[in-house]
């Protein structure tokens, strides 16, 4: 790499000096690559609007390409970048997203990572290289999980390990290619790295959550081993500029299968089998998880003003769905009733608890070990599309186990088939043996059913959003939930509200 490139000089919000131009060079002579790239990416989250340019947060040089000892030797670079999106012209500032890139460069690649090309810059310090995607590359996999193995910083990135935590050598990568909003690598089906991809200043609950677990002594979920940082570009309004968390190692649930993948088995097997002891014991952890977030995080009371304003962002994102799909429209008015009843809840002085949740819960992101059964709990994010704060916002419970539920329609709905389960009843079973499950370790969801409907609605709301702009052939199933929970309260398990 010539003089002029980046070596691990964060670029500040208002580049100035050298290493903020060098940055920029950089981002500009990529930015032709990016701007076809990005957008086919399962993790972009931009989709439907043109690229328009890019600015720098953040360039570090983890692994300069051809050293001397080894000329075709590949480089690595970390990226932090703004992507600006709308108008032309308008540069890009700290309300843009923030993606994290993991850009490989090398003279040519072995026929194995053509997939993973983006292309060759015309100019700049990697001109007359190929960038591609670092991650799909063993040796420069490898050499992220080198860098999570020995605490440190290297420029703007900090890499941290639990103290008593371990990271074994010789642990061969492999890219999971399933996700959708962040990108995971396996080390030798021990241990597993999720990179987060568009990323914003705040701990990521993904790390925050499964550390006080482990803290808790909740064996649920696999407590993080390390983790790495940036120093954010920007201040926030206080003054204040928390780091933006990268990526966290965990655990590795070798012999696991998540429960969604269970729940169609399940589906496709003769109708009468069903899935009541598998949706009862996962309802248990569930309850379990919830005690200790419970007893490790602070927790706040809700009360009749708090149901207020949880009724009121309710009532604005329906009114942003209802807008945006017709279909929504005819069980308007009738979905809104349930979110006002929410305020009179709070009648008579009775007070919920809220805490941390997990946020973001269904089938996929609940694993089952086949040897002993035992449920586990992953991927604490949350829903990515909201903004951080909100996510690490204290929320009923209800939110969580009203997730589940949907889950379980979702599955029905997707794996009823003829010669199979009946759909209908065997979601019928699995909410029951759920909330079943949930209230022999914590508290019967019936007796918030007024709570937990609006949250499912809440739910189907924006998965009716989701299917509408992502898989429109998905759409009647959210569609349907809609239809039954406006008609009238439904929570298994326990008497209506």
């Amino acid at each position: 790499m010539s003089d002029a490139s980046p070596l691990h000089r964060p670029a500040p919000a208002r580049p100035a000096g050298s290493g903020a131009g060098e940055a920029r060079s950089l981002i500009a002579s990529l930015a032709p690559l990016l701007e076809e790239w990005l957008p086919r990416q399962r993790w972009f989250a931009g989709k439907g609007r043109p690229l328009t340019g890019f600015a720098p947060v953040a360039v570090t040089e983890l692994l300069p390409p051809g050293r001397a000892e080894s000329p075709a030797s590949p480089g690595l670079l970390h990226l932090l970048v703004r992507a600006r999106q709308g108008a032309p012209g308008r540069p890009a500032g700290p309300g843009d997203d923030c993606y994290q890139l993991l850009l490989g460069a090398a003279e040519a690649l072995p026929p194995h990572l053509a997939p993973a090309r983006i292309g060759r810059p015309e100019h700049g310090p990697l001109r007359g290289l190929t960038v591609y995607e670092g991650l799909a590359d063993p040796r420069l996999a490898t050499l992220l999980l080198e860098r999570l193995r020995v605490p440190g910083r290297l420029g703007p990135l900090t890499f941290s390990r639990e103290a008593d935590a371990a990271v074994p050598t010789g642990l061969a990568p492999r890219l999971i290619g399933a996700e959708q909003s962040n990108s995971s690598t396996v080390y030798g089906e021990r241990l597993i790295l999720k990179l987060f991809r568009r990323v914003g200043p705040g701990v990521n609950p993904d790390l925050e959550l499964p550390r006080a677990l482990a803290r808790a002594g909740c064996a649920r979920v696999p407590a993080p081993v390390a983790w790495f940082e940036a120093a954010a570009g920007e201040a926030a309004a206080d003054g204040t500029a928390e780091p933006m968390t990268l990526g966290v190692l965990q655990p590795y649930l070798a012999g696991s299968t998540d429960g969604w993948r269970l729940a169609l088995d399940s589906l496709a097997r003769a109708a009468g089998t069903g899935f009541a002891a598998e949706a009862r014991a996962l309802g248990a952890a569930v309850g379990e998880v919830h005690l200790a977030l419970a007893e490790a995080l602070p927790t706040v009371v809700l009360r009749r003003p708090q149901l207020e304003h949880l009724a009121a962002a309710m009532g604005q994102r329906l009114d942003a769905a209802a807008e945006a799909v017709p279909a929504l429209r005819p069980y308007h008015a009738a979905l809104r009733e349930t979110y006002a009843l929410l305020p009179d809840l709070g009648r008579a002085g009775r007070t919920w608890r809220a805490q941390r949740i997990h946020g973001d819960l269904h089938l996929g992101q609940v694993l089952r070990t086949a040897a002993d059964g035992r449920w586990s709990l992953i991927d604490f994010e949350g829903e990515p599309a909201r903004p951080l704060a909100e996510r690490r916002r204290p929320q009923p419970v209800a939110r969580d186990v009203a997730g589940m539920l949907r889950s379980f329609d979702y599955a029905a709905a997707v794996g009823g088939t003829d010669g199979g389960a009946d759909g209908s009843d065997w979601a019928t079973s699995a909410r029951t043996a759920f909330c079943e499950g949930y209230a022999a370790v914590h508290h019967d969801p019936g007796e918030d059913a007024g709570l937990l409907r609006a949250h499912e609605i809440d739910k189907a709301v924006y998965e009716v959003l989701y299917e509408a702009r992502h898989r429109p052939d998905w759409l009647p199933v959210p569609l349907a939930a809609v239809r039954r929970l406006a008609a009238g309260p439904r929570v298994t398990g326990a008497a209506p509200a």
